[in-house]
């Protein structure tokens, strides 16, 4: 049995804070929890909410309906009144968000103690404790109760998750430009920086970021950048500098809905095809796509280890849904050290011989490109002793939805009672071999992506030249919803 908790308000009246508050009880009191934030590109006012989904089972995704809706403004209830399951509860009125606090722990029967230890960890600990127990002691109605189950986890979401991992793969320099949704590992990183010693660097522009960060790179430091898509684009020079010159740079990519601005503060995966093309002429690199906060730890290490190995560009794809929901972590990602393999030295945006000096000799030219080529056979073939896709679901099944990145989570819930097989690509680039016999064993494939065109189903087709015609996309900003994910599967697999 799974819950879910939509709390709304203004920009500025603490909604956030009263999500991760909550979140983080459920969690240390044994629930799996899932949360997603929806807000608009303003300081104060509009209408931002949060919807938290919590069970004694893991959960990835929220659904569409709500058990309780805590209003921390009228438009709140406006909007979302007919998201409320018969029988829900609203917690609403001009209170302070501490006291609806008060008044949701007690709708969820936990226990005071919980949101007291909570509160020590806010400023205003005083003032927030008696506005808690004020609304604790009036809440009188009740949810459902579901027991704790023994997960021992921790929150997490996409944005924590690649931080972890380029720390532990030895990062040294993190340079960015902010934009949402990149921005949130500017503020997970910066207070960091001591105990991992790590040079975390806001810059003037993205271009500077990026030229910055070959200037690091060949002095032998592991460096990351981060931006999204906007950002990405101007930084496509210098990106095509690093494949020539041979700089190990990586790349963060969050993706965002476009073209140009589009809506800054919703998600999408439009920029697949970006991350795989950006840049001019023919160079090698890697683009990974993990789908929750673990593998974001893993995939930030595997490119670090591939960017030092083959001295390439690597890109981490990412979106706003993946990096800023907040999953319950329940295991240790693995991490993939390498050894870094610059140094001072020449490094040539000309057509090059292997010790560095310009040359626009013939026999040069093609050496340079030749030796580019063997690389990329190398990549390919080190990239699969690691886990380049995975397999959910029933295994047997003729049945089979390919995705990848964030879906992921609302299809593992939408999956569970579906005679179906879930393909979730890691690596876009390299591609697997071993995909293509996955595919050719499957009856009905369903390619489920949040965009307008399904771009992954455009990259297996290159790939593999099987061709995916069903496919089921949203292209609003929103994420996938796992019971409306579940409702449409069921209607495509009649």
């Amino acid at each position: 049995m799974t819950l879910s908790i939509l709390i709304g308000g203004k920009a500025g009246q603490g909604s956030n804070i009263l999500a991760h508050l909550v979140a983080g009880a459920l969690v240390k009191k044994g629930y799996c929890v899932f949360y997603s934030r929806d807000y608009q590109s303003v300081i104060r006012g509009g209408h931002n909410f949060n919807v938290v989904s919590f069970s004694d089972k893991e959960v990835y995704s929220n659904e569409s309906k709500v058990d309780v809706i805590v209003a921390l403004d009228d438009k709140t209830l406006e909007i979302h009144r007919k998201e409320l399951k018969k029988g829900g509860i609203i917690l609403e009125g001009k209170e302070e968000n501490m006291y609806f606090a008060g008044r949701l722990f007690k709708s969820l029967c936990l226990d005071f103690e919980i949101l007291h230890e909570e509160l020590k960890k806010l400023r205003n600990f005083d003032e927030n404790l008696k506005h808690a127990q004020q609304g604790y002691s009036e809440q009188k109605e009740t949810c459902p109760v579901i027991q704790p189950g023994k997960i021992k986890g921790k929150l997490a979401n996409g944005s924590s998750g690649i931080v972890d991992g380029a720390i532990e793969a030895g990062l040294d320099v993190y340079y960015a430009y902010p934009m949402t949704p990149a921005t949130p590992i500017l503020f997970e990183m910066a207070p960091r920086q001591k105990e991992s010693n790590v040079l975390v660097l806001e810059l003037e522009s993205e271009i500077g970021v990026m030229n910055a960060a070959l200037g690091s790179a060949i002095t032998g430091a592991k460096t990351m950048i981060g931006t999204s898509g906007g950002g990405f684009d101007l930084m496509t020079e210098a990106l095509s500098m690093a494949g020539m010159a041979e700089i190990p740079v990586v790349c963060y990519l969050a993706s965002r809905p476009g073209p140009s601005t589009g809506v800054a503060t919703y998600t999408g995966q439009g920029d697949l095809q970006l991350s795989r093309h950006c840049g001019h002429g023919e160079f090698n690199r890697a683009v990974l796509v993990p789908g929750d906060p673990d593998e974001c730890s893993e995939l930030a290490s595997q490119a670090f280890y591939f960017s030092q190995k083959f001295k390439i560009p690597t890109t981490i794809l990412s979106d706003k849904h993946l990096a800023e929901s907040f999953y319950t972590s329940i295991k240790t990602p693995r991490i993939t050290h390498s050894e870094k393999s610059t140094k001072l030295g020449r490094y040539n945006s000309y057509e090059h011989t292997s010790t560095g000096e310009a040359s626009e000799d013939a026999k040069v030219i093609m050496q340079g490109v030749e030796r580019r080529l063997e690389n990329k056979k190398k990549i390919k073939s080190e990239a699969e002793r690691f886990e380049m896709f995975k397999i959910f679901g029933n295994k047997n099944s003729k049945n089979l939805i390919v995705s990848y990145g964030s879906p992921k989570g609302a299809i593992l819930d939408a999956i569970q009672d579906l005679d179906v097989k879930f393909l979730q690509v890691l690596y876009v680039e390299p591609f697997s071999d071993k995909i293509k016999s996955e595919l050719e064993k499957a009856g009905k494939i369903i390619l489920v992506e949040n965009s307008a065109t399904g771009m992954l189903a455009d990259v297996i087709r290159e790939k593999t030249g099987v061709e995916i015609k069903e496919k089921i996309l949203r292209y609003d900003g929103r994420p996938f919803l796992s019971d409306e994910l579940a409702n449409e599967l069921r209607r495509r697999l009649k």
